[in-house]
């Protein structure tokens, strides 16, 4: 049951605009679904981190430091408000032309090129650092008297429900760039500008914290 309910936090808070989110849908514009797909797996293996923190102790630290939750949501306003306008800016990139080279070559750079896809994803969330105030609010709510076993099992739902909606939005939007062409140009620049204004309600956020 533990791991349903991971399954569904997982999916349903991948829906409003993040930076994962935006991540995939410029890497299947951008590059291709095979990177999206890593991109997503990335996102989906931190959240399923910083989940697994919710439930195993963070809370109280929070509840001890207050000061640390608007130094989160600044630093990750920051951050996402410089990904969101490097996204906006971003241009498709030109497949490399065929060198002739041997297979080998290719299977070397699509792994080369779903690893880094990884590390973004994974990186975008572990550079957010208000996500961990978010999940440790959630984990909370959904859990709050579960024993370790069950909120790991929580936790490893949350992993499975937030790359399977990753995975569906590298989908469509690979499925939009085909539909669209030219015209899906400013896929990246919306959800880069949605992005910034993410970012920019993260650091107001921050600062309602320091004013209160």
């Amino acid at each position: 049951m533990f791991l349903l309910i991971g399954m569904a936090a997982g999916a349903l808070t991948g829906v409003p605009i993040g930076p994962v989110n935006v991540a995939v849908i410029d890497a299947a514009y951008r590059h291709t679904f095979r990177r999206a797909i890593s991109v997503g797996f990335g996102g989906a293996v931190a959240d399923g981190l910083y989940s697994a923190l919710g439930v195993m102790g963070v809370t109280p630290v929070l509840r001890t430091y207050p000061s640390i939750p608007p130094i989160l949501y600044a630093v990750s306003g920051v951050v996402l408000l410089v990904y969101g306008f490097l996204t906006a800016r971003s241009q498709p990139v030109q497949p490399a032309a065929s060198s002739g080279e041997p297979a080998a070559s290719d299977s070397v750079m699509h792994r080369k090129e779903m690893w880094s896809g990884f590390t973004v994803g994974l990186a975008l969330i572990v550079l957010n650092p208000a996500a961990i105030v978010t999940w440790v609010v959630i984990m909370g709510s959904i859990i709050p008297e579960a024993t370790t076993m069950h909120g790991l099992a929580c936790a490893l739902g949350v992993m499975m429900g937030s790359f399977a909606w990753f995975a569906l939005v590298a989908y469509l939007t690979q499925k939009g760039k085909h539909v669209l062409g030219d015209k899906a140009q400013w896929i990246p620049r919306v959800v880069g500008m949605l992005l910034m204004v993410y970012a920019v309600y993260l650091i107001f956020k921050a600062v309602k914290y320091v004013v209160a």
